[in-house]
């Protein structure tokens, strides 16, 4: 890690991307230290047709990667542990990991729950130089979490996120002013924000395999021949991105899907899981102390035909009932006798927090509901979601029970 002390930043940015290396994976090998060293993998199950959630880097050694069909995962790894995601606990570890980032700045961007962007400039008379900055902050998450992280530092966003995947696993990288170049130019072309693997291709058959080749084009001529996103790929190939680190970017979605092991042809026990999977996102909706005034209804059916339906209401909810109210009609309007389903899922957006406003009055019914909640909350967190469930839902374990599936949470922010 070069170390040009805080002089060299002078009159610059310092903008640090702060990236949790396989994160789901590494918390459960916290958890669990007999898994420490062994590939791990999140998500599915060895023999249901879910898919990877998240894998270890003993994992990726065999070319096992998030969004892999887990069936396949198992035949690439045999002798990976498969383990089921735990959502709400990932969330905890991020809330304290993005605290300790605020410890350092307030300028704190989230991306998602494992990586976010911060804006140290100025910080240096108190923490040091940029790169002294980013080991103090890799040692607070590796002492207060036990869990590896990669950060890169630069002067810019795009180029502060490269770096980042580039010292991965568990390392740092800084980018000095004036170095972006020398350091963009040999890395290939796909680590550019807005180069997907389609585009990538497209310009490779053009001889454009890296950065420094993008860079050397007119960004007008990139568009003309690649698109829009492409040309502002062309122009962040430069170094060159003038976006700011913005305190928050809001999460836009909460929700869960199944993936049923065997193909279900009876409505009832789709009902059933979507009562299961309202209880669920309403849980993690008040863990975030968010509600929702849309929700949305996912169903795959065998033939892999995929339809997605939602409602907005003028309250918004964050309850477990009211959300499988709404997903229940929702289902049920686009549902055919002779219909057999793959995957069903049930997903919250329109999302606001009420942690700081007023709630309006709510009828007694409401209130005693919300302390039925928290109190169900609480209990659950302690001891695991498996420890309570409706009571309308007991009827059902005989009928879930026999269409074995594959959970996985969804969660965009």
């Amino acid at each position: 890690m070069q170390d040009l002390g805080s002089a060299a930043w002078t009159g610059h940015r310092v903008v640090m991307h702060a990236d949790m290396d396989a994160f789901y994976a590494a918390v459960e090998q916290r958890e669990r230290p007999e898994l420490r060293g062994k590939p791990v993998i999140v998500g599915g199950s060895r023999d249901g047709r879910g898919v990877v959630t998240a894998a270890s880097y003993e994992a990726r050694a065999f070319g096992v990667h998030s969004a892999m069909p887990s069936r396949q995962a198992a035949r690439l790894c045999p002798r990976a542990e498969f383990v089921p995601g735990r959502m709400d606990l990932y969330a905890e570890v991020s809330s304290r990991v993005m605290d300790l980032f605020r410890a350092y700045t307030p300028l704190v961007e989230p991306l998602s729950l494992d990586e976010a962007f911060l804006d140290v400039t100025g910080c240096e008379r108190r923490y040091g130089s940029p790169s002294e900055i980013a080991s103090h902050l890799r040692a607070a998450v590796r002492e207060h979490e036990d869990l590896p992280i990669s950060v890169g530092v630069a002067t810019t966003k795009s180029v502060a996120k490269i770096a980042s995947q580039v010292a991965k696993p568990d390392g740092c990288r800084v980018i000095p002013p004036g170095a972006e170049s020398a350091f963009l130019d040999p890395l290939p072309v796909r680590m550019v924000w807005g180069v997907g693997p389609k585009t990538a291709a497209k310009l490779g058959r053009h001889g454009v395999t890296t950065i420094g080749d993008l860079a050397r084009i007119a960004p007008e001529r990139v568009h003309a021949g690649f698109g829009g996103t492409a040309a502002q790929a062309a122009v962040r190939s430069r170094g060159i991105d003038p976006r700011a680190v913005t305190l928050s970017r809001g999460r836009r979605s909460v929700g869960n899907e199944v993936t049923f092991d065997r193909d279900v042809n009876d409505r009832t026990v789709v009902v059933d899981y979507l009562q299961q999977l309202a209880e669920h996102v309403g849980q993690r909706l008040r863990a975030k102390h968010l509600r929702a005034r849309t929700i949305s209804v996912k169903v795959r059916f065998a033939d892999f035909r995929t339809i997605t339906r939602q409602t907005t209401v003028s309250a918004s909810v964050d309850i477990g009932a009211a959300i499988f109210a709404l997903a229940r009609e929702l289902f049920l309007r686009v549902a055919r006798a002779d219909d057999v389903y793959r995957l069903v899922g049930v997903h919250a957006t329109a999302l606001e927090s009420f942690r700081y406003r007023q709630l309006p009055l709510q009828p007694a019914v409401t209130r005693e509901r919300r302390k039925l909640d928290a109190a169900q909350d609480a209990i659950r967190r302690r001891f695991g979601d498996a420890v309570l469930a409706p009571a309308s839902l007991l009827a059902s374990q005989a009928r879930m029970s026999s269409s074995r599936y594959a959970w996985r949470d969804a969660v965009l922010g």
